[in-house]
């Protein structure tokens, strides 16, 4: 009879009597059994799953009783009430009320100490509802949180509004988190001219020391030929003439989103699913003048015929 001794199942690789290899796990008696021969090695072997089942994400999301992953927004001061009531509604006894009113004090001091809890909370208001209108990831939003608060530790928001160091701070997080966005798009969800947005955002990415991979067209070409609901074809082929263009030295000191335009509004015309300018100007951010240009440039340059087009 072997002797009885406490195993760690997650220590276990092998039988301690045949030094058999295949182990098997019964979750319904909870042991650990030898395949070879039969011995029981633990007896009280838990399962550390989950106790429900999933089959999609949707279905996991709701029977899941663990939280998200610790938000760098989630670090905001706790605001106690003012009213003498407790999570329950019931009223504060008075002997109690002066501990209270003491940890209101405190929280008023400690919490919105030089305003930066009621700073902080503003930005991330704002942040969520920009991120909300233009469809953004959750990762974008944490990314922005963080950044905003570097710029709020360095003393980097004082003498500038609010609205336009967090709508940079956006435009930053969507570059750092590979979901850039145009100048045009942050200026339209945040209501901040897009100047002062790119102004901003030159001076955060100099005192934070950004280390932000320069854009390229095809970071954009795929969100604007959705947005234009372009078929699959062109997509294809615009990404093939992107290709062909760079190999010609055609990008080279133009701006990406001028570019990208121009290569969509090229592409839509050769595969006759066609789009103005002024639609992929809208889309793209960019003026109808910038579309032509570059649009010449590839016509001449690749000795393209298109009939019925300048």
């Amino acid at each position: 009879m072997l002797e009885n001794k406490e195993v760690k199942f997650e220590e276990v690789t092998e039988c301690p009597e045949c030094g058999a290899t295949r182990i098997a796990h019964d979750y319904e008696r909870g042991e650990l059994v030898c395949k070879r021969c039969g011995l029981v090695i633990e007896d009280r072997y838990i399962d550390q799953g989950p106790e429900w089942r999933a089959y999609n994400q949707e279905q996991r999301e709701k029977v899941a009783r663990t939280g998200g992953p610790i938000k760098d927004s989630s670090d905001l001061p706790t605001v106690i009430s003012w009213e003498n009531t407790d999570s329950y509604g019931r009223s504060i006894p008075t002997r109690n009320r002066p501990s209270v009113y003491r940890l209101r004090k405190w929280q008023r001091m400690v919490g919105r100490k030089k305003n930066s809890g009621r700073s902080m909370a503003s930005a991330l208001s704002r942040c969520d509802r920009m991120s909300s209108n233009m469809e953004l990831p959750r990762q974008v939003r944490e990314a922005t949180a963080m950044m905003y608060r570097r710029a709020v530790e360095q003393n980097l928001v004082r003498g500038r509004s609010v609205e336009a160091v967090t709508a940079a701070a956006l435009y930053a997080a969507c570059r750092q988190c590979g979901a850039p966005r145009t100048f045009e798009e942050v200026s339209d969800s945040s209501g901040v001219d897009r100047k002062d947005i790119g102004k901003t955002y030159r001076f955060l990415s100099r005192e934070l020391e950004l280390k932000l991979m320069p854009l390229q067209p095809q970071d954009y070409l795929s969100r604007f030929c959705r947005k234009l609901e372009l078929n699959e074809d062109v997509e294809r082929k615009a990404l093939e003439m992107l290709q062909l263009i760079e190999e010609q030295g055609l990008t080279s000191g133009r701006g990406p989103t001028g570019i990208a335009a121009a290569i969509i509004y090229l592409t839509s015309l050769l595969e006759g699913d066609n789009r103005t300018q002024s639609d992929v100007a809208a889309v793209a951010g960019v003026t109808e003048v910038t579309i032509r240009n570059r649009y010449k440039e590839m016509v001449d340059h690749l000795d393209l015929d298109i009939p019925g087009q300048m």
